[in-house]
């Protein structure tokens, strides 16, 4: 495949909002790639490069050199140059590093020359995102949409499901499983301004702890245990604790989905910054377990003994879980069988208080006849906060003045919209404390993105544009209508609470829940279609 035929798709997605247009732009292309090109056109599309980083931004873009006249560049030559610049290093790399980048440019046309100066830049902004190119890959192949978003949750990546589905067809589908060493992406959660509001939405439900600690996946095979992220890096060697959890279950393969916290001397939850600066140390550092042990407590259980349980209610995985793993591993929660029940409603909220009082960040309340529902912010899974908070993405910071003088400060947030872009909801710089200051000014620079057509021309002196990809985490006090944004909504008293490293883009809160915010609006959270007749009791189990 021609990297003119991606250059041209990207274009035309860029021109259309329509998501069944997109679907059927990418399903066309999709169609003509053979399986080696398939994880490159799948990858480049959204925006993203197999190598990850290869030590190239936009930067190396300003003066480059004249376009080729016909196309010729294949998918797999980008690739190949690609591998090149990702293996320069010593003396003398960002010398060779450009100018292997601009033999490639040479011998692209100008529409290919731009495509690349956005795939590497992180500008493409065409909307193509995993959910539609999913959609389209299922059309092109001649399958199931359904199955192929499942291999994907099972595989963790979609190129990989491209690949295989282009070799051997619907078949591919059946090697996609849950399997003992190998992550899976992990469900999440929407939000709920209140107990009562996620108790109406949920229908039959448990109400659970949630701890302001590191998401972990545990695969436990024998004496063999992996520990990983949220995001599907893998930390095994700094968890200690989390192997000797895992080897003390009663199961001899199991993956658990499930916290690392830390506790203070009288028992309450340490800053997730000290969690955070644990986890990213070497333990070779003296005292680095000893400083900061870490407890690692679960709730959810998605294979046991080789029985795979993705696919059975909630409460049945529980019992499982509740059957291998001791009560002290495990979060607490409260079982609200019949939501119509007055008592159990106020047991829910006094529940709540009760966590809020011990210093956990709020509950996630979770519908007790739901699946697990890898990789989606699904409407099974709600959270409840005392404050609003949400995952937004930074897309620009501005150099400050006065004290802040020489410091990038003030921030602009985006929430993320259906098509993969992000929507401006406003701007803050309340909650940056002076280390927060000297770290943004030092990491924004690294995702800076050329400015195009700005206000004024002073724009590109104030204003620090960036890659959609640093997660911040914000509190506010509600969400009113505004003129002045994209959406139509901004955010009152927004502050910064931290920055989530361990969170992708993909995964920050979308416009729609932040709608879902406004008063009088009742769509903060969805839930389930046809929730009912549970089984269960009242309680709690004490972690």
């Amino acid at each position: 495949m021609l990297l003119a035929d991606l250059a041209r798709t990207s274009r035309e997605l860029a021109a259309t909002s329509a998501r069944s247009k997109k679907r059927d732009l990418l399903a066309a292309l999709f169609a003509t790639m053979t399986a080696t090109e398939a994880p490159l056109v799948v990858s480049y599309l959204s925006g993203r490069l197999p190598q990850r980083r290869i030590g190239i931004g936009w930067t190396a873009f300003r003066e480059p050199p004249p376009p080729a006249v016909a196309p010729t560049l294949g998918v797999r030559d980008v690739h190949e140059t690609f591998d090149l610049i990702a293996a320069v290093a010593g003396k003398g790399a960002q010398g060779e590093r450009k100018r292997l980048l601009h033999g490639l440019l040479a011998a692209a046309t100008e529409d290919e020359q731009r495509f690349l100066a956005g795939l590497l830049g992180g500008e493409l902004r065409q909307g193509a995102l995993d959910a539609a190119a999913t959609e389209a890959l299922a059309v092109a192949v001649g399958v199931e949409p359904e199955a192929v978003r499942r291999a994907v949750m099972l595989a963790g990546r979609l190129d990989v499901v491209a690949e295989a589905l282009v070799a051997d067809g619907a078949a591919a589908l059946d090697t996609f499983r849950l399997d003992v060493g190998r992550p899976v992406l992990p469900m999440l959660a929407k939000t709920a301004r209140d107990v009562d509001e996620a108790l109406d939405t949920l229908g039959p439900c448990a109400v659970e702890e949630k701890l302001d600690g590191i998401r972990v996946q545990v695969h436990r095979d024998g004496e063999t245990v992996r520990v990983f992220t949220r995001t599907l890096d893998e930390i095994t060697t700094r968890l200690p604790e989390v192997i000797a959890a895992a080897r003390e279950l009663g199961a001899a393969r199991a993956v658990l989905d499930g916290e690392v916290i830390a506790l203070d001397a009288a028992g309450r939850p340490r800053p997730f910054q000290d969690i955070a600066g644990r986890v990213g140390s070497r333990l070779d550092v003296p005292g680095a377990q000893e400083s900061l042990p870490l407890f690692p407590v679960f709730f959810d259980l998605l294979s046991v003994d080789g029985r795979e349980l993705l696919d059975l209610p909630a409460r049945d995985r529980h019992t499982e879980l509740a059957r291998i793993t001791p009560e002290a591993r495990r979060v607490r929660r409260f079982v609200v069988p019949d939501t119509a029940d007055p008592e159990l409603r106020a047991g829910a909220r006094e529940f709540a208080a009760r966590t809020l009082a011990r210093g956990h960040e709020g509950v996630v309340v979770k519908g007790l006849d739901a699946p697990y529902s890898a990789g989606r912010r699904g409407a099974s899974w709600v959270k409840v906060k005392p404050v609003h908070t949400l995952d937004l993405v930074v897309l620009a910071a501005e150099w400050g003045h006065g004290r802040r003088t020489g410091k990038l400060s003030n921030l602009h947030l985006g929430a993320r919209r259906a098509d993969g872009s992000f929507a401006m909801l406003g701007k803050t710089f309340k909650g940056l404390t002076d280390a927060l200051l000297d770290w943004q000014t030092a990491r924004l620079p690294e995702l800076a993105v050329p400015v195009e057509g700005a206000d004024d021309a002073d724009d590109t002196e104030w204003v620090v544009r960036v890659r959609p990809e640093l997660v911040v985490e914000v509190a506010f006090d509600g969400v009113q209508r505004s003129s002045r944004y994209p959406e139509g909504v901004t955010l009152r008293f927004a502050r910064v609470v931290r920055y989530r490293e361990d969170k992708a883009a993909a995964t920050a809160d979308t416009v729609e829940t932040v709608l879902g915010l406004l008063p009088g609006r009742a769509e903060a959270a969805e839930g389930p279609e046809g929730a009912g007749g549970a089984e269960g009791t009242e309680g709690a189990d004490d972690a």
